[in-house]
């Protein structure tokens, strides 16, 4: 089995790196967040979004990377969409192409040709590739990054984080629609990330264009699970490498007794642990990039059969979390008090990392998911 990236994708993620060097600095970010200095909420003047960035991923085509080419996408698959989520991790970005390129191109390409408003299912892919702003949310009432600032909204109305999976299910309860931005209601939250913009949204049952129902919405949404998990392992990745970066530049220049702090065995080791930290997390989202995207996982003789993209994806995201907490306590332990402050560009990807491991699960309720899978036959 081959799931390392292939060199076109490796050049698209590689591309996207050096974009994103050039428009989304550390200062870019800073200024994305909202609320006075000390109290980041994203409620401020920013609004949790850098444009430069976000024009110059569309013109790429990186929002079209998994929508179908009859609407203007590329039909990419998910093992291109998380290099570039890696790389969209290592600059702090905050604009949600996680959500537009990922779990909403994802889930309406599934059901272009089912769902009961087909033509609004497709007219939304078009738009996700041509750069509208798209975002997503599980559960009756989610908390969403970038609401404010989205066209448009794909809701689901379960949450699996919440579902105690020894109840009884209601498939015919579930449901995905498509919400115009003046179709509901938002409450901002403040989040530990200011530039996330979080606001909890609320809409009438009955509006929307709806996408799946019953069966059909149960099943969409666990996918868009899925990808949704994946998509925050990829982000958690690249962050990882940021901070460990950062950090390295840090200790190379900060100097005690005379020499580079760097220099030191024991800030050595710690380092070396994050870095390895990092390293073994990335072949598991590979791993189940390659397994969402249609690659076959094998099993060895005599294996307890399982639901192999789940485990995969559940296991890639409680490591990428992991090592995103063995990261920030390394980063900000070799960076002293001073990493936590916003004079230190180390707080934007240490308060991103701290949001996105605990983004659709954390370590504890997917490495619950593997064990389940594991022990069901």
């Amino acid at each position: 089995m081959r799931f390392a990236p292939t060199e076109e994708q490796t050049e698209f993620a590689a591309a996207t790196g050096a974009l994103l060097a050039d428009t989304c600095p550390p200062s870019a970010v800073a200024a994305a967040w909202g609320g006075e200095v000390g109290r980041h909420t994203g409620l401020g003047d920013g609004d949790g979004r850098i444009r430069a960035a976000w024009d110059a991923l569309v013109e790429m085509g990186v929002n079209g990377i998994l929508v179908p080419e009859q609407q203007g996408g590329l039909a990419m698959s998910l093992d291109h969409l998380v290099g570039v989520l890696e790389e969209c991790g290592y600059s702090a970005l905050p604009d949600p192409v996680a959500d537009s390129a990922g779990v909403v191109a994802h889930s309406l390409g599934q059901c272009s040709d089912t769902a009961p408003d087909v033509g609004a299912v497709n007219d939304t892919l078009a738009a996700v590739a041509a750069g509208s702003t798209v975002v997503s949310g599980f559960g009756s009432s989610p908390l969403v990054a970038s609401a404010t600032t989205a066209d448009t909204l794909l809701m689901f109305t379960r949450d699996p984080t919440r579902v105690d999976p020894d109840a009884p299910a209601d498939p015919a309860a579930d449901r995905v629609v498509l919400l115009d931005r003046s179709e509901v209601d938002l409450e901002p939250v403040e989040s530990v990330d200011g530039s996330r913009a979080l606001a909890r949204v609320r809409w009438d049952a009955a509006s929307g264009a709806c996408v799946a129902q019953g069966s059909a919405a149960s099943a969409l949404t666990d996918e868009a699970f899925l990808v949704a998990a994946l998509a925050d392992s990829a982000l958690l990745v690249g962050l990882g490498r940021a901070m460990i970066d950062l950090t390295v530049s840090y200790v190379g220049e900060r100097k005690q007794f005379g020499v580079p702090v760097g220099s030191f065995q024991a800030v050595k080791h710690h380092l070396a642990d994050a870095a390895l930290a990092v390293q073994f997390a990335e072949p598991l989202v590979r791993n189940a990039a390659h397994l969402m995207s249609g690659g076959v996982a094998v099993e060895a003789p005599g294996s307890i059969p399982t639901d192999s993209r789940s485990v995969a994806v559940s296991a890639a995201k409680a490591r990428s979390s992991d090592a995103a907490k063995k990261v920030t306590e390394t980063a900000l332990q070799c960076h002293g008090a001073i990493g936590y402050t916003v004079e230190a560009d180390l707080h934007l990807f240490m308060k991103r990392a701290w949001a996105l491991a605990r983004s659709h699960g954390d370590s504890a309720f997917h490495l619950k998911r593997v064990r389940r899978q594991l022990l069901a036959g």
